[in-house]
């Protein structure tokens, strides 16, 4: 099998780029902050290489896949529209990659507020077609498959913490993602056994791993809900400006969640601040002890699960009226 790789996958982790040392003179690659996900639920920070741009040129009038419809029955200028696309799936395995979505969304919809507005979500399967099963670096690093959407282990890190890192094409994940009527986020899942994904504008996520699920609701957090890590890796005292994302503060007082100090949260305990959130060990503060923006697994607090309801709200309008669901 021959394909180039002199065009590697960007990679899909948080949104928000926290940081960029450009070497002089070029010696080097750029390096920036990239979110890792671990097994046992911690969630910290890694220098990797920033990826190089993407082709574009060309990809556009090449995607063309089949797409089904796996839940709801809404129009789209009403509704959330979740897509999902898959890498590493040839025609042989689409049986495993439906069954990959349906165990993804169904762990999805379990979790508060997806499980309140389950009846406004269509969620879409696109259904990608590769050469060849599996992806990049899986079982072993260099181990290189020939795949619709370029998913792999590892992305440009070399070191230990980057393994877990599951890249896509974010490109052509897109691209395929717009076969459907609408996509609002799109979540790409590999056709891998082996824990691992990421965040960004396209999450990702092991298809065949049921922990992998987590990372894709933790992702959703930012993308939907305007959401901050609340983990205190790698800084350590905080001194900027008060953070825009209702789910950090610098006030020690918990001023900005004023009507909700005290309330008791979804995620356990009450609404307090507690020091260490946005990669800060000091500096800043988040509204409970362990939400899943700290560690997977965990249930959004109150702060959080409110931030995702009014961006539902945003977005689908008849979540206005008096009969929608309140959302707690």
């Amino acid at each position: 099998m021959q394909r180039s790789r002199l065009l590697l996958p960007a990679l899909t982790v948080t949104a928000l780029a926290l940081f960029a040392q450009v070497p002089a003179g070029g010696a080097a690659p750029a390096m920036e902050w990239r979110e890792v996900f671990n097994e046992d639920g911690s969630i910290t920070q890694t220098l990797t290489p920033k990826p190089p741009a993407e082709k574009t040129t060309g990809f556009r009038t090449t995607a063309a896949a089949e797409v089904v419809k796996i839940w709801g029955d809404r129009d789209s200028a009403d509704a959330f529209d979740l897509v999902f696309v898959g890498d590493g799936y040839t025609s042989d395995d689409l049986a495993t990659y439906s069954a990959n979505v349906k165990s993804k969304w169904d762990e999805l919809s379990a979790v508060q507020p997806f499980a309140d507005f389950k009846p406004y979500f269509n969620v879409w399967q696109v259904n990608v077609i590769s050469t060849e099963s599996g992806v990049d670096h899986d079982p072993t690093k260099g181990l290189l498959k020939d795949t619709a959407l370029d998913m792999g282990f590892w992305c440009q890190g070399r070191d230990a913490n980057t393994e877990r890192l599951l890249c896509v094409n974010e490109t052509k994940a897109k691209e395929y993602a717009a076969l459907a009527p609408q996509a609002d986020q799109v979540i790409a899942l590999g056709n891998t056994t082996k824990y691992g994904g990421a965040g960004g504008s396209v999450a990702t996520a092991s298809g065949s791993n049921a922990q992998a699920g987590q990372i894709a609701i933790h992702e959703l957090g930012h993308s939907i809900g305007g959401l901050a890590d609340e983990y205190d890796y790698p800084y350590a005292n905080y001194t900027g400006l008060e953070p825009r994302e209702i789910n950090v503060t610098k006030d020690p007082t918990g001023a900005k969640w004023g009507e909700y100090l005290g309330q008791p949260s979804p995620d356990g305990g009450v609404i307090a601040p507690v020091e260490g959130a946005r990669y800060y060990k000091t500096g800043l503060y988040r509204p409970t002890a362990n939400s899943i923006m700290r560690t997977l697994g965990k249930e959004f607090n109150l702060i959080g699960r409110d931030a995702m309801v009014k961006a539902f709200k945003a977005k689908i309008p008849s979540l206005n009226d008096a009969a929608a669901p309140a959302g707690r």
